[in-house]
């Protein structure tokens, strides 16, 4: 028996049920956002991905050549090819340019909870806005998009100008190591580093900083930047939005990468593996053949949402009809069955050619309602709706049941 690839998932159909109600209400607050959905090709030129994160990422990504000899990849993340094509494709459109996407992704390392070779991120990018304004926009829209989705997590916000002040005096290849530290939020390996290396002097400023969870005490241990006024003046939006959060000023994530606002979401429910968003502001269209141009987005690892929530994804349930009938009843149910789908109705009828307790069987299984169709009801024109949970039944015109079904 031929088995799905190691990392990927069949979905049967409640799975995606669920799936496709989260991405609706993520995509509706995207777009009340004025964040416009796009879609990018499966598989880019692999220079795209190594171009910033060097050739070592080859081996966490699925790389192939085409029949022309050129080296393809499957996709590992969407910010590099959303700049693409805002290179390639947005740059006389008015600023600033608000995107937004739902794709699946491709990366070759070990499958766990909630992490699979295949896996699919909703994502978006403010590019062309340089401003607290622009920050706090993102930020907003990741928190109000979990929110939404009816996840529970924490936001911390972060700035890359906060460790980068601290470190400044070091060698750029110390600063790394710190950053990788802090990145994987070992603390005490970073302190025991600046140890090793003579900086002993660096420890107790470090592990204060890590430890503010205000803007002023983390200005109290690196004084005043130049940054300071656009970091207040973003927090400032992110408190009249009524936005939580808290302050992390260990967030890292990867400084050759992000160059201001850094955040990240950890969500409950999901282990050590629990966060469930990240992003901040960057430059990369210059990488592509651009100009040097601000943005900001954040990548949601939808898979990760759905293990969060579990089953707890609170919807209007809509209900299931079976049609019930007797071969006499045949055709007026044909066009009933019509009549209630027109009318937004999920309703189904018998494929099978079973008989009428055969019919009603299968119905208690699947479906929510049964509308029965006798003889008595095709020369009646009412039909019987029983409500199978409850066990009660009544004869309606079928208006009548469109209004009771579908309020």
């Amino acid at each position: 028996m031929i088995q799905k690839p190691r990392g990927t998932r069949d979905m049967l159909p409640d799975e995606m049920e669920r799936r496709r109600e989260i991405e609706a209400r993520m995509r509706l607050r995207a777009r009340i956002r004025g964040f416009r959905e796009i879609s990018t090709p499966v598989f880019e030129e692999t220079e795209l991905f190594t171009i910033r994160s060097g050739e070592g990422i080859i081996n966490e990504m699925y790389v192939f050549e085409d029949k022309g000899g050129r080296s393809l990849s499957l996709r590992p993340e969407l910010t590099a090819p959303v700049l693409r094509m805002y290179v390639e494709e947005g740059r006389s459109l008015n600023k600033p340019v608000k995107w937004c996407y739902f794709a699946d992704c491709f990366r070759y390392e070990r499958p766990q909870k909630g992490r699979y070779r295949q896996f699919w991120q909703f994502g978006a990018e403010l590019i062309g806005a340089d401003s607290a304004m622009a920050d706090a926009e993102v930020i907003i829209l990741g928190y109000d998009l979990l929110k939404t989705a009816g996840v529970r997590f924490v936001l911390k916000i972060g700035h890359l100008s906060f460790m980068r002040t601290l470190l400044s005096d070091l060698a750029d290849e110390e600063k790394k190591k710190i950053r990788a530290f802090l990145d994987k939020r070992e603390e005490d390996a970073a302190v025991s580093h600046l140890k090793a290396i003579n900086q002993e002097q660096l420890c107790d400023p470090l592990i204060r900083l890590c430890g503010a969870r205000t803007l002023d005490e983390v200005f109290s241990v690196i004084g005043e930047i130049p940054e300071s006024q656009r970091i207040r003046e973003m927090f400032h939006i992110l408190d009249v939005q009524q936005i939580p959060y808290e302050i992390n000023p260990a967030i890292a994530r990867g400084l050759d990468y992000y160059t201001g606002v850094v955040f990240e979401c950890f969500a409950e429910g999901l282990g050590a593996e629990n966060q469930i968003l990240g992003g901040g502001a960057y430059r990369l269209a210059h990488l592509f053949g651009g100009e040097d141009t601000p943005s900001a987005g954040f990548a949601i690892g939808f898979d990760r949402v759905m293990v969060a929530l579990g089953e707890d994804i609170r919807s209007l349930h809509q209900p299931q009809v079976m049609v019930i009938t007797t071969p006499e009843g045949r055709d007026r149910a044909l066009v009933v069955t019509e009549e209630l789908r027109t009318n937004g109705i999920i309703t189904e009828i018998d494929l099978m050619e079973r008989s009428f307790s055969a019919q009603m069987k299968a119905a208690g299984k699947s479906a929510d309602y049964a509308v029965i169709i006798g003889k008595e009801e095709a020369l009646s024109g009412d039909v019987t709706l029983k409500d199978l949970k409850a066990g009660t039944q009544e004869k309606l015109t079928v208006s009548d049941v469109v209004r009771k079904l579908n309020p």
